[in-house]
């Protein structure tokens, strides 16, 4: 496939990366010497200073050809006119862009990314995804990570195993007979510096960080087998009132009636227009690491804490002060690369790494194949996707025991007709199954293959 990406920023530098290492053509684009510069010397793709909705620079990257623009700078506008331009004057067949202003996005506008005005096939807000994602964690409490696949029935839970963890040090193929009500399947382990899909005689040990594929409503009962049993957050703590902020305390408003929010943001303009768009939320103006307001916010007395602003470190200290204060639990939204590996030392008990959502988002249109969503785990060490089984699949009608699957793969769940099938040796897929896969990097092309529409499927 060949992409053209617009924008050499984190997330731009995260795709790029990604999809020259499965061997993709891609070509990156920058106005910045500085970032372009760095694309070059570190990945092999080719790198071109310039601006990402110019015609001209278009050309350059060799967008005439391009299957694929994927539009990621700073600039909603950029991004946008860059889609267009792709359109009218090149027929890219597909185009995706980062759109962070909420005003494109409202609803009743949503005709403005039409093929007839402005054709951009794929829309992403970084701040919305985000917002999802920490969603997810608060409804799901005791997890690191949480996915949700096939209309919300199937889930990919990251489950951290504390040092009394019931089900550390078994081999995986006795834990249903050890635990009858585990009704899931261990698709992935995170160890120290290593992502593995394990095989039936692998154990779990205590510090791994292990995802299990999971039907919905048998999230909190697979918790508690893992020794989760942490309570849905009632009182919740923000530092930080910006778009994610705000779209997550409106959501709780709207959703959760028993729940009481407090927003601590630091400008005071912001604060007010924050105050002003929420009914029940208190929103206190000034630093979150002062200790006093963090005391006026009752940090000390809340489930959770949640720190959504700017600055990677003011996140970190002020989840760490809160701790110290007695809160419960503590989530931080980190950029950095480096911060997540000692957040759980320092007692944060979760990170959100937006670019990672973000990332996730895109492969999702990415991937080739019948593939339906995909989230990318632990730095792109892994992906856990959602895949439609079609006719010709070399999947179809064998029972999963006698299926050649590559190590590094294993098949989580089976959607079929409305039902959730947790598969055991003896299952068989069929034809239109919506299975969802846990697979490490390097196999990511094998599922692919696996779900790729075959040209007997038209003869």
């Amino acid at each position: 496939m060949k992409v053209v990406i617009c924008g050499a920023g984190q997330v731009g530098f995260g795709i790029a990366e990604r999809l020259s290492a499965e061997g993709n053509d891609v070509t990156v684009i920058d106005s910045s010497d500085a970032l372009i510069h760095r694309i070059r010397e570190i990945l092999d793709v080719r790198a071109y200073v310039g601006h990402g909705a110019h015609p001209d620079t278009l050309q350059l990257a060799g967008v005439g050809d391009a299957d694929m623009l994927i539009a990621v700078t700073l600039y909603d506008e950029v991004n946008m006119v860059a889609c267009q331009v792709a359109h009218s004057l090149f027929n890219v067949p597909t185009k995706i862009a980062r759109i962070r202003a909420q005003s494109y996005l409202k609803p009743h506008w949503q005709d403005l990314f039409s093929r007839q005005h402005m054709p951009i096939d794929v829309i992403i807000s970084p701040e919305v995804e985000v917002g999802e994602m920490l969603l997810r964690r608060l409804q799901v409490p005791g997890s690191d990570d949480t996915v949700t696949f096939a209309d919300g029935n199937i889930a990919v839970v990251g489950i951290h195993c504390n040092d009394d963890c019931p089900v550390v040090e078994t081999p995986l193929r006795q834990l249903s007979d050890l635990f009858p009500k585990l009704d899931c399947v261990v698709v992935g382990i995170h160890r120290g510096q290593s992502m593995f899909v394990p095989k039936s005689d692998d154990s779990m040990l205590a510090g791994d960080l292990v995802y299990v594929a999971v039907e919905r409503h048998q999230i909190r009962r697979t918790l508690g087998i893992f020794g989760h049993d942490e309570k849905q957050a009632n009182r919740v703590v923000i530092a930080g009132g910006g778009n994610i902020g705000l779209y997550v305390a409106r959501f709780i408003e709207n959703n959760q009636t028993r729940a009481k929010v407090k927003i601590i943001e630091s400008k005071k303009d912001r604060a007010i227009t924050v105050a002003d768009q929420l009914q029940k939320t208190v929103v206190l103006n000034g630093s979150a690491l002062d200790e006093a307001l963090l005391a006026e916010a009752d940090t000390q007395q809340a489930d959770m804490m949640v720190s959504l602003t700017n600055n990677d470190e003011v996140n970190v200290l002020s989840c760490v002060m809160a701790k110290q204060m007695g809160c419960n639990r503590t989530m931080a939204l980190l950029n950095n690369q480096g911060y997540p590996a000692i957040t759980r030392s320092l007692g944060i008990d979760a990170h959100i790494n937006p670019r990672q959502v973000t990332i996730s988002k895109i492969l999702q249109h990415v991937r080739k194949g019948r593939i339906r969503a995909v989230h990318s785990v632990q730095g792109g060490m892994a992906e856990a996707i959602e895949a439609e089984a079609l006719e010709t699949s070399s999947l179809i009608g064998i029972p999963l025991r006698d299926l050649d699957l590559e190590a590094g793969i294993r098949i989580g769940a089976i959607y079929r007709n409305g039902a959730v099938i947790i598969p055991t040796g003896d299952t068989t897929i069929k034809a239109r199954d919506r299975v969802v896969i846990f697979a490490e990097a390097q196999q990511v092309k094998n599922v692919e293959q696996m779900f790729r529409v075959s040209l007997d499927f038209f003869g």
